[in-house]
């Protein structure tokens, strides 16, 4: 019987795919902030942005699972950007505890300001691969983020 201290311990860290993807999550956020540098927003702060544009009057709860953040850090971010002044929340007619989001003009300015240089980091991430590679990549990322949903800590719902 093999005891802990038979085990190989030497793994190397260029096998494991976490390995690689945690640092292609670094990377796809210091290319957001190099190219979105001048407009003060973070992917995260996009995503919020982009989805209350795409789904004008979502709450809050179906916001945080449609970008797989859990609600108390979607609502620390849906404060900040309302601080900005680049969304409202209002209450739901029907339902008092709800909150529902909507652009301000200045948020619906700043989407289009920026989105130019969202779509850069988006070519730049990819732009080592061939366009064949990059339409495989894609595919075979959503489908491990599709597979592997449940196991997030905050799974998405849409």
């Amino acid at each position: 019987m093999k005891t802990d201290s038979d085990l190989d311990t030497a793994v190397e860290l260029e096998t494991l795919p976490g390995h690689f993807i945690r640092r292609l999550q670094q990377i796809a956020v210091a290319i957001f902030l190099e190219e979105t540098g001048e407009f003060g927003i973070t992917p995260v702060q996009f995503a919020v942005l982009q989805t209350v544009r795409n789904k004008p009057h979502v709450d809050q709860r179906t916001l945080a699972g449609a970008i797989g953040f859990d609600t108390s850090t979607t609502a620390g971010v849906i404060d900040r950007l309302e601080a900005r002044g680049l969304l409202v929340r209002k209450a739901s007619p029907d339902d008092r505890r709800v909150r529902l989001l909507t652009l301000t003009a200045e948020g619906a300015q700043l989407l289009d300001a920026v989105l130019p240089a969202v779509q850069r980091t988006q070519e730049r991430i990819l732009a080592p691969l061939t366009e064949r590679q990059q339409a495989e990549f894609m595919k075979l990322l959503r489908t491990l983020v599709t597979a592997n949903n449940e196991a997030s800590r905050a799974p998405t719902t849409g």
